[in-house]
């Protein structure tokens, strides 16, 4: 079997890193595509040996740009690169425009499509990953949901066809590479510090949601350690940054996972830190209006505040009830496997 992976984005790779492993194993070829849809310096030889995955085959070096731009290049380049190739079939995951240009393709050319993270729904249609997912669910032709939520997600827009529950990938990822991460020597704070991450568009191109989130920093009474991308950091400094505020340069995804543990409490509108906090025993404050994964809202382990300085100082002063959420798993296998075992048989 011949499989050709399409991934665009850091998260995405550190997704198929565990499905690779599992389709090794089971004697899959498997050829890894990088759109080149977010240029990231961390990406380098040193990041690919350390997910112990070999480099991509390819990078379509697609760049920046406005959606239809991205998506449209990615579909023009992904299409020769197929035609080449003709896999048995195009493994996507998530909901980036590198996940909708490939299941187009894909489609068009009659390659089945499998989607990993598949029913997932934020039910807000500004937010184009709601787009992508909706339109990527709708053309594949196998959908691994991480939960149960996500399968009637699916159902209730009349699909059924190729549903399976799988769990949560990143469940997997996060066990693996924890205990990677733990040989690490990290310098944190003396005194307790809180992680915080900010990228989304709805939160750094608002300046009025962005002020509220800094001026909430600004009122908390512990170390924050805030890692920002170049362009975001720019945007961020136009701003009064707090003094217990610390940026510092991009992460490791080994390192993240460090941090995590270390916090106190994570702040964050990144959908894969909320999970990683909650798996990792940290409490999440989601600087978001909405989530897709309402299963790490259990027991108040993540909170949903917006951007509201009030709610986000309220819910840091809130703790969790009882244990941490439970989901993402299925008994007596991994989502790695049972993605391998469905796409192979």
């Amino acid at each position: 079997m011949d499989i050709v992976t399409v991934v665009g984005a850091r998260p995405q790779f550190i997704k198929a890193a565990v499905v690779s492993h599992a389709l090794l194993a089971a004697g899959v070829q498997e050829r890894i595509v990088h759109t080149g849809q977010h240029y990231d310096p961390g990406m380098s030889d040193i990041f690919f040996s350390q997910l112990g995955i070999p480099a991509p085959d390819t990078n379509l070096e697609v760049g920046s740009g406005t959606h239809a731009t991205q998506t449209g290049t990615m579909m023009i380049r992904l299409e020769k690169y197929l035609l080449e190739q003709r896999p048995d079939w195009i493994l996507v995951y998530g909901d980036t425009n590198s996940t909708l240009a490939s299941a187009l393709v894909g489609t068009k050319l009659n390659i089945p499509v499998a989607h990993v993270e598949a029913g997932l729904r934020s039910f807000n249609m500004r937010m184009p990953e709601e787009v992508n997912r909706i339109v990527t669910d709708r053309i594949s032709d196998l959908l691994f949901c991480p939960t149960s939520t996500a399968v009637r997600h699916l159902e209730n827009e009349g699909i059924s066809q190729g549903v399976h529950l799988t769990g949560d990938v990143m469940l997997d990822a996060t066990r693996f590479f924890a205990e990677r991460a733990q040989c690490f020597e990290m310098v944190y704070p003396e005194s307790p510090f809180y992680l915080a991450t900010i990228h989304r568009a709805e939160n750094t191109d608002d300046p009025d949601r962005l002020q509220s989130i800094l001026k909430a920093f600004s009122l908390m009474d512990q170390t924050i350690i805030l890692p920002l991308h170049p362009r975001t950091k720019s945007i961020i400094e136009a701003f009064h940054v707090p003094n217990n505020v610390t940026i510092v340069a991009p992460v490791s995804y080994l390192e993240m996972l460090s941090l995590i543990t270390a916090a106190d409490k994570v702040l964050t509108d990144s959908g894969g830190l909320q999970k990683e906090a909650i798996w990792l025993s940290t409490p999440c404050i989601t600087l978001r209006d909405e989530t897709e994964w309402v299963e790490t809202t259990n027991g108040k382990w993540n909170q949903i505040v917006g951007a509201h300085t009030e709610s986000i100082l309220k819910a840091v002063q809130t703790d969790p009830e009882g244990a941490c959420p439970v989901f993402g798993e299925i008994p007596g296998t991994t989502a790695s496997n049972e993605i391998t075992r469905l796409l192979t048989t």
